[in-house]
């Protein structure tokens, strides 16, 4: 089962991960939200729409912009909506 760790916390486990381009992203009832915080960082994919960010704090560190999702996708990513996926030294377990 797909599991997101970073800083020795446990960020995010689903056995309902959907991949795409390679990352796995992790439905939203999934992820520990105490580690989740609200970043104002945006990005756009062709494809996806635009995505919005989260930096992680665990333990008094934080990653920022280490998780991204997409609150409102386009119609081909319909399926990832709200779905949020990591990177930036976050370990990715499958």
């Amino acid at each position: 089962m797909p599991k997101a760790i970073w800083n020795g916390e446990t960020l995010a486990e689903s056995d309902q991960c959907v991949v795409v381009e390679g990352n796995q992203y992790f439905p939203p009832d999934s992820i520990q939200r105490e580690y989740f915080k609200a970043s104002d960082t945006h990005s756009t994919c062709p494809w996806k729409g635009l995505a919005s960010y989260y930096t992680i704090s665990v333990d008094g560190k934080e990653n920022t912009d280490a998780a991204w999702y997409y609150p409102e996708p386009k119609e081909a990513a319909a399926g990832i909506k709200d779905y949020v996926a990591f990177w930036h030294g976050v370990n990715v377990e499958e």
